[in-house]
């Protein structure tokens, strides 16, 4: 039943897009102008930045997350880290094929320790034989969905990071295309995109289950100035889901979104109060409803709302750090750490995502230069988990009035009660300081 449910959903992408490429030519309403000597292109261009990047922590040493992470260490409190980060671009363009690569490293002191590492985020070529159709092959994000925090309908995608939604994320291992149609009428533009990405041993092995193909597609229309999105995803590693997101600037300066994912047979495993695993599968929902507005003072307020149908709810989180409790009375009387590990392998599933309960609420505030200070932008943002009444707050300082180079300051404090998701976080209080070069 699943292979031909696969099989279904990509044939409906593509004879959709077929279809109405028929229609148009048919009614002269398809158009392409394009005029090479418009725009000039540099074969190879280098940008990317590199960072400096100090944090200072004043953590919780009786909290659940923190006892998980340091149970057989003892840091100082509070403590400092400082890391320095590279985040470069690569592009090749010759003709119709293009190349393009991003890789991330970082070096730093931590907690009594040096680290490093290095990452290909994305790596991957382009074929644009016409200019309505473009093929990729390699190492890339894809980066649905209309949310500013979450996404979703992000099938393909690693999760944002929710204290800095604006940092690029490393890619899967894909080949996809994308084909793009234009219209006069009410319907503007139609692109499709369908998407292959195998999961194997050394080949995005922590998507899902390996040894499998999954098959993904997006049917992007923009219908009455409205960009409307409906995704799928088919295979064995993650299961199937469906998906639909919409945006429209009602006004120049005000915009909706809204993010719709329905996941069939959804396996997830909880702890009971005894430490028992239990899987429990059902039929899940996730949504997103947000807004973006822009005062004619420059000052953006971006406010959404996320229903999150795969997540915990407030008791079994409860039952989560109790028992990350007992591990850490465990190890105190025997010195055994068999219960931390269990601990540790639960947070790989629901548990350790950035955003594990259910109804989360964003909320960012900005002003771009307020008392006519150049190139300053201060904000705050927070984050608020409705579950459990636990939330964030950052304020932070941006300055870019030095070419190619970006200060920033933010502080974050996370409140909540005990066994509540920010109560329960390894830090109280966190201050990072960015300078970032762009180059």
């Amino acid at each position: 039943m699943r292979p031909l449910l696969v099989l279904i959903s990509i044939c409906a992408v593509l004879f959709t897009g077929r279809i109405l490429k028929i229609y148009a030519e048919d009614n002269n309403e398809y158009e392409f102008q394009f005029d090479e000597s418009e725009i000039e292109k540099k074969p190879i261009s280098i940008g990317g930045y590199v960072e400096l990047f100090p944090t200072l922590y004043i953590t919780d040493e009786k909290s659940a997350l923190y006892r998980l992470k340091y149970y057989d260490e003892n840091p100082c409190n509070p403590y400092a880290a400082a890391y320095l980060r590279a985040q470069p671009d690569l592009i090749l363009e010759k003709g119709i094929i293009k190349a393009f690569v991003r890789g991330y490293g970082t070096a730093g002191y931590e907690n009594n320790g040096w680290h490093h590492d290095a990452i290909l985020y994305e790596g991957y070529g382009t074929l644009k034989p016409y200019q309505n159709l473009a093929i990729d092959a390699g190492k890339k994000t894809q980066k649905w969905g209309k949310g500013y925090a979450w996404n979703p309908v992000a099938f393909v995608d690693r999760p944002k990071n929710t204290d800095d939604p604006e940092l690029a994320n490393e890619g899967y291992v894909i080949a996809s295309a994308d084909v793009i149609f234009s219209f006069n009428g009410p319907l503007k533009a139609l692109a499709v995109t369908p998407v292959a990405l195998p999961v194997y041993d050394t080949i995005n092995d922590d998507f899902g289950k390996r040894e499998d193909w999954n098959f993904a597609g997006k049917l992007y229309l923009l219908f009455l100035d409205t960009d409307i999105d409906f995704m799928f995803l088919a295979g064995e590693s993650k299961g199937d889901r469906y998906g639909v997101d919409i945006s429209r600037n009602l006004t120049s300066s005000f915009e909706i979104h809204g993010e719709y994912a329905y996941i069939p047979d959804f396996t997830k495993r909880t702890l009971d109060e005894s430490g028992a695993v239990h899987e429990e599968e059902f039929n899940a929902h996730a949504s997103l409803a947000g807004i973006r507005y822009l005062t004619e003072r420059e000052t953006t307020y971006i406010i959404e709302y996320y229903y999150n149908g795969t997540g915990m709810s407030k008791s079994e989180m409860r039952n989560y750090y109790a028992f990350i409790d007992r591990a850490y009375s465990a190890y105190l009387e025997s010195g055994s750490e068999e219960l931390f590990k269990q601990a540790t392998a639960m947070a790989e599933g629901n548990y350790g995502k950035m955003s594990p309960m259910r109804n989360y609420l964003y909320l960012r505030i900005s002003q771009k230069e307020p008392f006519d200070i150049l190139y300053f932008t201060p904000a705050i943002s927070s984050i608020i988990n409705i579950d459990d009444s636990s939330f964030t707050i950052t304020p932070e300082l941006l300055y870019v009035g030095i070419n190619n180079l970006e200060l920033r300051l933010r502080y974050t404090w996370l409140q909540g009660k005990e066994n509540s998701e920010y109560g329960e976080k390894m830090a109280d209080h966190r201050c990072d300081l960015r300078l970032r070069y762009s180059f």
